[in-house]
């Protein structure tokens, strides 16, 4: 995997971990010491900024933050994201669930921007029963997204599977059907999101596309995750985090609130440079303006390995989950 134009540190994303580091606690300690090494020495020549981008293993590029828009009521998604493209964002987050795939589209569409300098994703969360069923589901989601224009078809770059609770025949299901969307071009990668290391191994034995491009899961200081963060990695699937500022439920956290004092910054903005240092794909959420803007402004400095580590001693495994921690 290559990390394009101001950002290309070392990290487990870009270069396979080596084979000895497993998922044991030495392993991951190893790994940590690792890639810690390596983002220190690489990241003061290639520093991250708001056009930083990521390549995913089947050579589009994403911008490396993400902006989520997990319940924006229809009648302020428009503004909110039309606000984060003034912004700077490049890169938008919806679902079916959601109920605004379409807001997120009208936004791009308004905004002035050539729809290819925008990153949309959305997700399916359920089969429809039978693959074409399911086929028809996504492709009512792109023309809510992007109904294309002229000879041009319209199409998102990244379509997801949104949980794996579906059960087997439901998940294949709906991968075959995102393979055919693809195929036809109405998505440019597809991913999954909450999805185990057995949900994606799974796949091997029927999936045409595989590894999946993104797996989208839980990711913060207190729900790192690391048995299948640790497995992307090493299969070259680029790791999206939900939930990166926990909600606001950590904004007096004491070791968060130290960090965001020494650094001159909010929480919210450690929390989500501490993801992107970890070489994730953070999709903080905000329908306040200022909030978008505060959360884009995460450049103008960088946690020291000293306090990576602090927040990495953070982990309470799954429990520290808001939303959910994945099934291994």
């Amino acid at each position: 995997m290559v990390v394009q134009g101001p950002q290309s540190h070392l990290h487990p994303h870009h270069e396979p971990l080596p084979a000895s580091f497993q998922t044991t606690d030495k392993g991951r300690a190893e790994a940590e010491a690792y890639h810690s090494q390596s983002h220190s020495q690489a990241s003061t020549m290639h520093p991250l900024s708001l056009t930083s981008t990521i390549t995913l293993s089947n050579k589009l590029t994403m911008p490396r933050l993400g902006f989520g828009i997990y319940l924006s009521d229809r009648s302020v998604c428009v503004a909110s994201c039309t606000h984060a493209l003034k912004t700077g964002y490049r890169h938008i987050d919806s679902a079916q669930f959601y109920a605004n795939e379409a807001e997120m589209g009208e936004a791009v569409r308004n905004s002035g921007l050539a729809r290819e300098e925008v990153f949309l994703t959305t997700k399916i969360l359920s089969a429809g029963g039978g693959v074409e069923r399911t086929l028809g589901k996504l492709r009512e989601s792109v023309g809510k997204i992007d109904s294309g224009t002229g000879d041009k078809k319209g199409y998102v770059d990244l379509f997801l599977i949104h949980s794996p609770s579906g059960g087997p025949e439901a998940r294949k299901e709906m991968w075959q059907a995102l393979e055919r969307l693809v195929d036809e071009g109405g998505a440019r990668s597809i991913g999954v999101s909450n999805f185990g290391v057995g949900h994606i191994e799974e796949m091997r034995e029927w999936a045409k596309v595989w590894p999946p491009h993104v797996n989208q899961i839980e990711l913060h200081p207190w729900c790192q995750q690391r048995t299948i963060v640790d497995y992307c990695n090493k299969n070259n699937i680029v790791i999206q985090a939900y939930s990166p500022i926990v909600r606001n439920q950590k904004a007096h956290d004491p070791t968060a609130t130290e960090l965001a004092k020494k650094y001159s910054k909010t929480v919210s903005q450690v929390l989500i440079r501490y993801c992107l240092q970890k070489g994730w794909v953070p999709l903080p959420k905000s329908d306040t303006p200022s909030r978008i803007e505060e959360n884009a402004d995460v450049y103008g400095f960088e946690l020291s390995d000293e306090d990576m580590a602090t927040l990495d001693g953070l982990d309470q495994g799954p429990k520290g989950a808001i939303v959910q921690a994945v099934k291994n």
